[in-house]
């Protein structure tokens, strides 16, 4: 298993993309947090924390597949590093002025949000570059979404330990001139410095015109509401059980399911259409949410959670794939940015759909939020699997293209569209 990873690795550039990706979400992953916790220092409430964590999340949802799009048109170092430094001065602003004048505070963290660049998509549209073959370019994906779960685990711990040694106001600046160093170090490398997205049919849609894209996004809506309706339910759960700490093991365990899971299904090579293998990772990663509406006792609650969590990170890494084949030629970055942005508008829906879930029927019916989110997503799949059945051009075909023209083509590289 570890041996296909070190292959990775190993390859030139991979090892600083991959770090200097997580290193520059570092604010995007831990902003919610981040921003409670300033909010709560200042002495403000927790219905404004929440209230600008809202707008923070709202604007992201709508730069990253901007952005995106201008780094399909422009390049990666003219687009990610003037946005990342632009979403640092917005938190810089946020630390600095504090709540003087609320619609500043509500305006830094709106362009904090619009600007944070969309580095998860740009590091999947160098993938095939850096990497060349099929398999490894998958291996990648996999790699990639278990290095997520990590990120979104130490964040964190990392924003709590900083408030702890100085303040919330120095964890916002620190976090966020960090996160501009990773930016940094991703844009200084040769490939994204070199890359180019394939030309494109001018189009106002953009990666949207796919219809296989849209279905895919139109799952995801659900399957980011089925994980954001969680997050509540935990909480109520814990306070059911009388433990905060309840919570926390609650979401270790689920974290720790989906490192297995993703580790495990970026450790082998898969045949047949990634769609179809979607379809069955959708309805596991379904089937295993559906247990937590039982609410037994803590140890049993906490299994059951590891064990909802296995599918979620072979769900995210097979969908990666998908968008791959079906982002219309030039789109690639936007079109893995709009997966972002699908993932994280369903996650807020479910946290607001999780929150009234409680009040009416108790914690099992919050639960039943995340299996109802998982059977749509589901659903979703089947319904448009005519349409999903049906790719556009690969990233990975169409670099396969290049190097055959070139001459060039590298052992095992595949131009064709099979997973």
């Amino acid at each position: 298993m570890a041996a296909g990873y070190l292959d990775i690795l190993r390859a030139r550039h991979a090892a600083r993309l991959l770090t200097g990706t997580l290193v520059g979400r570092l604010p995007n992953g831990t902003a919610p947090i981040a921003i409670v916790l300033f909010t709560r220092a200042e002495g403000g409430s927790y219905a404004l924390a929440g209230a600008l964590a809202a707008v923070y999340g709202l604007g992201t949802a709508v730069g990253q597949p901007l952005l995106g799009r201008a780094v399909d048109l422009y390049g990666q170092p003219r687009v990610q590093l003037p946005a990342a430094v632009l979403s640092a001065l917005g938190m810089a602003l946020l630390a600095v002025a504090g709540f003087g004048s609320l619609p500043l505070a509500y305006g830094a963290v709106a362009l904090a949000g619009v600007a944070t660049p969309p580095l998860e998509g740009g590091l999947r549209a160098l993938w095939p570059t850096v990497l060349g073959s099929e398999d490894r370019v998958h291996r990648a994906y996999a790699m990639d979404a278990v290095a997520q779960e990590v990120m979104f685990t130490v964040g964190p711990l990392l924003v709590t330990l900083l408030v702890s040694l100085w303040s919330p106001a120095a964890a916002l600046l620190v976090i966020n001139a960090i996160g501009v160093l990773g930016a940094l170090s991703v844009v200084l490398s040769e490939p994204s410095r070199t890359w180019r997205s394939a030309p494109r049919e001018a189009h106002w849609l953009g990666a949207l015109r796919s219809p296989g894209l849209l279905a895919l996004l139109g799952s995801f809506f659900f399957v980011g509401l089925a994980l954001g309706s969680i997050t509540v339910a935990g909480v109520a759960y814990a306070d059911d059980q009388g433990r905060e700490s309840v919570y926390g093991w609650l979401m270790a365990a689920l974290g720790l399911g989906a490192l297995i899971g993703g580790a495990v299904y970026g450790a082998r090579q898969w045949s047949g259409p990634p769609e179809r293998r979607l379809r069955v990772i959708v309805a596991l990663l379904a089937l295993g949410y559906l247990p937590l509406t039982l609410t037994p006792g803590v140890v049993a609650m906490t299994v059951l959670a590891g064990v909802a969590g296995v599918f979620l990170a072979p769900a995210i890494a097979c969908s990666f794939i998908v968008v791959d084949r079906h982002a219309p030629r030039g789109t690639v970055t936007e079109a893995f940015s709009w997966l972002v942005t699908t993932f994280g508008v369903g996650a807020a829906a479910g946290t607001a759909v999780a929150g009234p879930a409680v009040e009416l029927g108790g914690t099992a019916w919050s639960f039943a939020v995340a299996g109802a989110g998982g059977v749509a997503a589901l659903l979703v799949l089947l319904a448009t699997g005519r349409v999903l059945a049906a790719p556009g051009h690969s990233a990975v075909a169409v670099r396969g293209s290049e190097n055959d023209r070139n001459g060039a083509v590298e052992p095992g590289f595949s131009s064709g569209h099979q997973a």
